[in-house]
């Protein structure tokens, strides 16, 4: 990973149109910055606290739309797996797979993604240490796969939040791998009496700033033009027109530090 990389997109396919319309100005935005552009978006969604809460709008449709996103503007994509069998369906769709926060410790998951020889992006758990991740670099790597990345988005404080440790980067660096900076799911208040995640996206600049500053090699953010009416993460997105501003501002932390 030499170049800054975004990995960016809705949080899930959640009709034909929006996903396009999101890849399409985040390409050019990061056409004009010279940043690595992969496209993210959910196929279904599997961690969700309401049983009544958005999944999907059927797996083949949404990695069918993931794909012709990643051939129409030629990027890259990234879809996130939860079970070990997915890993050698979801591989015909995207050209990476991410390893959810939660289950980022689960050694099948971990080896069936490897085994893929796709890029792998593993979420830190919000309940494990920086130094932790090690043990799950290691299964990944262990397929002869090298192309894998760290991502950290924070660690729980008490049943609410979640705070971003600022030596995280640094610490998540000294395990030999890329390591990215999730701004948006690192802003959630979750285990909320709704049974929908909340979040503060007012801080989503403040951590990708930060992220910058600590030698990040790229960030997470999931974005939406109208997140309020999304159906999935609507307190957690980044609303699309501010995407822009902040991405700027890093850049120009980068090339002041020379990085």
């Amino acid at each position: 990973m030499k170049k800054f990389t975004l990995i960016a997109g809705p949080c899930a396919i959640e009709d034909k149109e929006t996903p396009v319309l999101i890849a399409r100005k985040v390409k050019s935005i990061c056409d004009e910055l010279n940043i690595n552009y992969i496209f993210k978006a959910s196929y279904r969604k599997a961690n969700r606290s309401r049983l009544d809460s958005f999944k999907g709008i059927g797996d083949e449709i949404a990695l069918n739309i993931i794909r012709n996103i990643g051939s129409t503007l030629n990027i890259d994509t990234i879809t996130d797996i939860h079970e070990s069998y997915e890993a050698e369906i979801v591989k015909k769709f995207v050209t990476h797979i991410q390893i959810p926060a939660f289950l980022c410790r689960q050694t099948n998951l971990l080896l069936a993604a490897g085994k893929t020889g796709l890029g792998v992006n593993i979420k830190k758990g919000q309940f494990l240490s920086h130094e932790a991740m090690k043990f799950a670099l290691d299964k990944v790597k262990s397929t002869g796969n090298k192309n894998v990345w760290l991502c950290e988005r924070g660690n729980s404080f008490g049943y609410n939040n979640l705070i971003v440790d600022a030596t995280a980067i640094y610490k998540l660096k000294k395990h030999g791998s890329p390591v990215i900076m999730d701004c948006t799911h690192s802003v959630q208040q979750p285990n909320q009496t709704s049974g929908v995640t909340g979040g503060d996206t007012s801080l989503i600049e403040t951590i990708a700033l930060n992220a910058a500053v600590s030698g990040a090699d790229g960030l997470f953010i999931e974005t939406h033009p109208n997140p309020a009416a999304a159906k999935s993460d609507p307190f957690t997105m980044l609303r699309l027109d501010k995407l822009e501003n902040i991405l700027k501002k890093v850049m120009k932390i980068r090339d002041a530090i020379q990085l």
